[in-house]
């Protein structure tokens, strides 16, 4: 009975559930090969056609390769023209997530490229401004932002598809707005030019 009170614990006693207690390591992004070796299929991307909570303007029906990337200037933007609350909201997830590249002025001037001198190497794509991107289909950018292009990775996790696609309108208007002063310039540049 005296050995019973001691204070002195010589046996650790047991856990009622070890693998609560005591449960394994994962590390978050080590590889998937141990996994493949015993005949579990795991590449911790979600199956073809799902859509993440919240998700439900449309599947976006194009996988990333050349024909789906074609293909995609046929879809075009589910939303309606923004709203002023939303088109802030619009500006803000642009110069968030695309302005660090692409510039505030949209003019691929930004602060990770700084006119060749930050850190960026490649100039990133002038989104106002350049025939190219002026013209380009409203389904190609989605396609660019979903599934990244060039040396741009793909936004699909950092931005749900709405955001997507109110960065697309707001990147649209944006070419809107400097279409006429191009134009002008242009004409200006051709009536110099003859005389």
């Amino acid at each position: 009975m005296i050995i019973s009170c001691s204070d002195i614990k010589r046996n650790p006693g047991r856990a009622y559930m070890p693998d609560m207690s005591y449960s394994r390591a994962y590390e978050t992004y080590a590889s998937t090969e141990n996994l493949q070796k015993k005949g579990i299929n795991y590449t911790a991307m979600p199956v073809a056609g799902t859509m993440a909570r919240g998700d439900s303007l449309f599947v976006y029906p194009y996988i990333n390769d050349s024909a789906g990337y074609a293909q995609s200037a046929v879809v075009k933007n589910p939303l309606p023209p923004l709203e002023a609350k939303q088109y802030l909201e619009a500006s803000r997830l642009y110069l968030v997530n695309c302005g660090i590249c692409h510039g505030e002025k949209l003019d691929g001037n930004g602060p990770l490229y700084k006119d060749g001198e930050g850190p960026f190497p490649n100039k990133p794509a002038k989104l106002v401004g350049d025939p190219k991107y002026d013209a380009m289909a409203e389904g190609t950018m989605f396609h660019s932002l979903t599934y990244g292009r060039n040396s741009m990775g793909s936004y699909a996790s950092q931005l749900n598809e709405t955001q997507r696609w109110m960065i697309i309108h707001y990147i649209k208007e944006k070419q809107k707005l400097n279409a006429p002063a191009t134009t002008t310039t242009a004409a200006a540049d051709t009536t110099a030019k003859k005389k």
